[in-house]
C-alpha cells in the first residue's frame, strides 16, 4: 500500500506539442502531493519542446529530466524505457503529455498502489472548442468543470465526480488500457522487463504490457473516481498497425510475461527463459 512507497517518478511521455505539455507542467506544480521526480519521455521533439522542459525544470521544486531521442516515428515503447531505466523511483507514474491533471493525481495514484496490482486511471476529454482556453487551474475548478460539462465541451464528466472511498476494482480485462495514464511498482516493470520495444508505429504497446502484467500475476486496479486527467484534442490519425495487432495476440497466446526487446537486451536464453 502507500505506505511501502518511498519515492515516485512521474514520467511524461511527449512529441512536438509544446503547447499542451506547458499546460501539463503547469498541472505537475499543483499537486497536493509532489512527485519525487519528473523525467520527461521525448519522442523526438524539437527545440519548443526542450524550452518548455527547461523552464519547467526552473521552476518546479523536485528533479526534471528531458529524456529525449531521435524522431524516428513513433516509439513511445522505446522512449518510455528509457525513461524507466533513468528514474530512480520506486513507483512509477506515466502520463502522455497532453493529459493536465488534477491536483489529486499524484496522490491517488500512490494513495492507491496495492501490490499485486498495477493502476489504471481514466479520462476526461476536452474538446477541440475548449482546448484553446483550458488552463491547469481548470482542472481543479468545479464551477469552470460544470459550465464545460453543460456546454458539451468535456466528456466522460461523469468521472468529475471524487469519491475517494468508493472502493478500487480489479480485474484482468484488457479493455479500457491506456498508458496514458498508468502506474506500477519499479519491481513489477522490471520483472517484466517494460515495454516491448518491436512495437513501433501508434497503437497496442500498453495493451501488450499489461497482457503480459497479467500473465505475471497483476491485477489491473481501476476507480471510476479517482486519478483522473484531462485529455486535451489534438489532431490525429491513429491506426494500430498490422505488425502491432499481431504482437499484442502473440503475448495474450504465449503465456510469457517477459518480452527480449525490452529494458534489458539481448539476454542469453536461460535468463529470459527465468524472467
Amino acid at each position: 500500500m502507500h505506505g511501502e512507497i518511498v519515492k515516485v517518478s512521474l514520467i511524461i511521455t511527449t512529441y512536438n506539442n509544446a503547447a499542451s505539455l506547458r499546460k501539463v507542467a503547469g498541472s505537475a506544480l499543483r499537486q497536493t502531493r509532489f512527485p519525487d521526480e519528473v523525467l520527461i519521455a521525448d519522442d523526438g521533439s524539437g527545440e519548443e519542446t526542450a524550452s518548455v522542459v527547461r523552464s519547467f525544470a526552473l521552476r518546479a521544486p523536485f528533479p526534471v529530466f528531458h529524456i529525449w531521442q531521435e524522431d524516428r516515428g513513433f516509439r513511445a515503447a522505446k522512449i518510455r524505457n528509457k525513461a524507466i531505466t533513468q528514474s530512480s523511483g520506486d513507483y512509477i507514474i506515466l502520463l502522455d503529455g497532453d493529459c493536465v491533471m488534477n491536483r489529486h493525481f499524484i496522490a491517488d495514484h500512490s494513495g492507491l498502489a496495492e501490490k499485486g496490482c498495477f493502476i489504471q486511471g481514466k479520462r476526461i476529454h476536452v474538446n477541440k472548442k475548449a482546448v484553446a482556453s483550458f488552463e491547469p487551474d481548470d482542472a481543479d475548478s468545479p464551477f469552470a468543470l460544470l459550465g464545460m460539462a453543460l456546454a458539451r465541451r468535456i466528456s466522460n464528466s461523469h468521472h468529475l465526480i471524487r469519491l475517494p472511498y468508493y472502493p478500487g476494482l480489479k480485474n484482468r480485462k484488457l479493455k479500457g488500457i491506456k498508458s496514458c495514464n498508468m502506474s506500477f511498482f519499479r519491481t513489477d516493470i522490471l520483472a517484466v522487463n517494460g515495454f516491448n520495444e518491436d512495437f513501433e508505429g501508434w497503437g497496442n504497446e500498453d495493451s501488450e504490457l499489461a497482457c503480459r502484467f497479467f500473465t505475471y500475476g497483476l491485477f489491473k486496479k481501476v476507480h471510476p473516481f479517482m486519478v483522473v486527467c484531462f485529455h486535451l484534442w489534438h489532431p490525429t490519425n491513429k491506426i494500430v498497425t498490422h505488425c502491432n495487432r499481431l504482437l499484442l495476440s502473440a503475448a495474450e497466446s504465449s503465456g510469457e510475461y517477459f518480452c527480449r526487446n525490452g529494458l534489458v537486451k539481448d539476454l542469453p536464453d536461460s535468463e529470459a527463459a527465468e524472467g
